[in-house]
């Protein structure tokens, strides 16, 4: 299932942005759609996507109603890689093996395109989102887009990790880092798969936690690997957080210490599930990855 919906994914970004690239109209400004469209469409395992649709599928047997806003989600996880590998940022030439947006299409461009990003995101869900879904569903949608898009989102993790550079920071503080950096999109794509998948407020509360979870997870996970694995495997520049003396997962507990750490935060998303009698074998294996 994991492969169908990376599939749609796939299927559907291409659609929407072959859609504008074709219209003679945007001609003048083509390089800024080609630049989106580049980073956006340059593969990944589209998590976060899946996530949003698995979360859909669980509350309501289906998961169509959620494929615009899945694609969003990967066009505001494209902006967040597109700024974040910019020299004023983390200055990385490399992305999922391939250069780095403003290595191909040049530093203005790929700014642009990384802020055309966030606005073409919010036109999907709007424009793209079946009728039938009611309409305070869809707001409610876009204002939790709008969290973690912004200063209470992903920007305000940047900040913090930017600020964090070359200081030994404590647990608290790098897992405040990571709780809007990493986790805020992993949260958005299951609570907005879930209030279109027609989930209560309870749910949504448990889809929450589960996000919460998965996202220290995962950080903790990608930390490890920053260490462990070779820039070929991982696509991206491997060792870069020792570079800048960055505090992370492994400068606190250690390699094995993080590894015990991430253990147990993967069994407490498998208790989420089965406390919350959540069934879902697709969840199971993207959690089953980070092991």
């Amino acid at each position: 299932m994991i492969n169908d919906y990376k599939n749609i994914i796939e299927k559907t970004l291409e659609e929407y942005f072959d859609d504008k690239l074709k219209n003679k109209e945007y001609t003048l400004f083509k390089d800024v759609l080609e630049s989106m469209k580049y980073t956006t469409c340059l593969g990944g395992k589209r998590l976060r996507a899946v996530l949003c649709l698995e979360s859909c599928r669980i509350f309501s047997g289906g998961y169509e109603a959620a494929i615009p806003t899945a694609c969003a989600i990967e066009m505001l996880h494209a902006q967040s890689l597109i700024h974040d590998d910019l020299p004023c940022m983390d200055n990385d030439d490399l992305r999922r093996g391939k250069p780095s947006n403003h290595k191909v299409y040049g530093e203005a461009i790929a700014t642009l395109a990384g802020d055309a990003l966030i606005s073409y995101a919010i036109q999907t869900i709007i424009e793209k989102t079946p009728k039938n879904i009611a309409p305070e569903k869809i707001i409610e949608v876009l204002r939790q887009y709008a969290v973690a898009a912004g200063a209470f989102g992903i920007v305000g993790g940047q900040t913090a990790d930017i600020e964090a550079e070359n200081k030994k920071v404590s647990l608290e503080h790098l897992n405040f880092i990571h709780s809007y950096k990493t986790g805020a999109l992993f949260k958005f794509s299951l609570i907005a798969g879930a209030i279109l998948g027609g989930a209560d407020e309870r749910q949504i509360e448990i889809i929450k936690e589960f996000g919460e979870k998965f996202g220290l997870a995962f950080q903790i996970k990608d930390d490890i690997l920053d260490v462990t694995s070779t820039t070929e495997i991982m696509g991206k520049t491997v060792g870069k957080d020792a570079n800048v003396n960055k505090s992370t997962y492994v400068t606190i507990f250690g390699l094995e210490g993080a590894k015990e750490k991430l253990e147990g935060v993967i069994k407490e998303c498998y208790g989420i599930l089965e406390d919350n009698n959540i069934k879902s074998d697709v969840f199971k294996s993207i959690i089953n990855t980070l092991e």
